[in-house]
């Protein structure tokens, strides 16, 4: 597995990861699936500062096709925390992996790049917003070093529950 930048023919394999976790799940507050046009400009939202990264397979028949005929296991992107100027260097985080493709590395390997590129690209912090019933997410984050700041209770609402979030946080230090 390695791990490069999202590209905008890249968008369908995103979506065949991104859309049944809203049909199916409680892994995202999104209810409606991506359109092909609101992942390219997702894609395209993300070729600045606030980057995303694909994950290719490389060992198995597993993924979605990407940009370069490569198979696509997941992705990850930060995306702006608030919108006020002094939230700047601070980000949200956002990791997505091929069900099938799940519990082999390919979260932490994403999330891992991710934190490494954030850096690079001047950010301080970054947040994971995770819904309280997501285990792998919140493993994933624990893993990589983020720490638990908080949890704001019943925000969201979805398949007819209510839902809190979590919220992991990793300060990038600098030496």
């Amino acid at each position: 597995m390695r791990t490069r930048l999202v590209e905008t023919d890249d968008a369908p394999a995103l979506m065949a990861i991104y859309n049944p976790e809203v049909v199916s799940s409680l892994n995202t507050f999104d209810i409606i699936e991506r359109t092909l046009d609101e992942q390219v400009q997702w894609i395209k939202d993300h070729q600045t500062a606030h980057q995303a990264i694909v994950c290719v397979n490389e060992e198995d028949g597993i993924g979605e096709i990407g940009a370069r005929d490569e198979l696509i296991i997941g992705y990850a992107s930060v995306s702006p925390f608030r919108e006020r100027p002094g939230y700047g260097t601070s980000v949200e985080n956002s990791v997505y992996v091929h069900r099938d493709a799940r519990g082999r590395g390919a979260g932490v390997l994403l999330l891992n790049e991710l934190i490494a590129l954030a850096g690079e690209s001047g950010f301080h912090s970054l947040l994971g917003r995770i819904t309280g019933e997501n285990l792998g997410s919140i493993r994933l984050h624990e893993k990589c070093g983020f720490t638990l700041v908080g949890t704001e209770i019943e925000v969201g609402r979805k398949h007819g529950k209510w839902l809190d979030v979590v919220e992991y946080q990793y300060v990038i230090r600098s030496s």
